[in-house]
């Protein structure tokens, strides 16, 4: 023991004098950045947990059964996500800015499915299973901090994204015989870069509470476009669907083609949860 704690005294000492000082100039010169970077390689999950919604009159709509499992690129830890906590414009708060992979190459792609049902008058009725297939992001993110008025959450979002394959699928998530299949969906801005749905400043998402003279209530919405740290202008996005279908066992398969809506723009957004 007394060998062991008398070795480790010499390392110690070793690695101190092995340390310089550094004079003021050098330390002006280092340069850092806070921040964290994280990989998913291999991530998977699945479970039983159900999440629900139910009304005041007993009414009710769940999700369960979750599960999602990425695939990676031949290099791992080469395209990370990150958080950055960042300084807002003067007078608005900093935020916190979660970064999504650049995906240049589109190697990174997510499979995912989930079972939903709804519940009404006593009886709980399985309603099939949503699967997504080869979903992959390109650059965008989110962002979080304080609101400019109110309590809450204000939050920013931003997307540029293709889903080989979106299915709603009566049966269950391991019988596509019937089904209704959203083939090639791309989600991006009009200029092909991200699409912002909304930024914490110039144009701020809102998650919170809002009371009125039947109490609380949950709301969500999208402020109007503010001139003051953009443009004024809401960003325009583009969505195209390369194939909607239809099939069923023993009928023919119901082709509707292709969909395309060219620019779209979200200026103002306001929900409220009824009590």
């Amino acid at each position: 023991m007394r060998r062991a704690l008398a070795m480790a005294l010499l390392l110690c000492a070793q690695a101190a004098w092995a340390m310089e000082p550094m004079s003021d100039s050098a330390m002006s010169a280092v340069r850092g950045r806070d921040g964290v970077s994280f990989d998913l390689s291999g991530f998977a999950m699945s479970g039983d947990a159900r999440v629900s919604y139910t009304t005041p009159v007993g009414s009710s709509l769940y999700v369960e059964k979750f599960a999602a499992s990425r695939s990676d690129s031949a290099q791992p830890f080469s395209d990370p996500y990150r958080l950055d906590v960042l300084a807002g414009p003067p007078g608005l708060a900093n935020y916190i800015n979660i970064a999504f992979p650049a995906n240049a190459t589109g190697e990174q792609r997510w499979q995912m499915a989930y079972d939903w049902g709804i519940g009404a008058d006593g009886v709980v009725r399985e309603q099939g299973s949503v699967v997504v297939k080869d979903l992959a992001f390109y650059g965008g993110g989110l962002q979080f901090t304080t609101p400019q008025v109110n309590d809450g959450i204000a939050f920013g979002a931003a997307v540029k994204m293709d889903i080989g394959q979106l299915s709603f699928q009566p049966r269950g998530r391991n019988d596509p015989t019937e089904a209704m299949v959203l083939s090639g969906i791309h989600i991006g801005a009009v200029d092909g870069g991200p699409w912002v749905l909304a930024h914490v400043a110039s144009q701020p998402g809102v998650i919170n509470a809002l009371a009125d003279e039947s109490g609380p209530r949950l709301h969500i919405g999208i402020d109007w476009p503010d001139a003051r740290y953009g443009s004024g202008q809401a960003s325009a996005g583009s969505i195209v669907v390369d194939n909607i279908s239809f099939v069923s066992p023993g009928q023919p398969t119901v082709d509707l083609g292709s969909s395309r809506i060219g620019s779209v723009q979200i200026q103002y957004l306001d929900i409220k949860f009824k009590q």
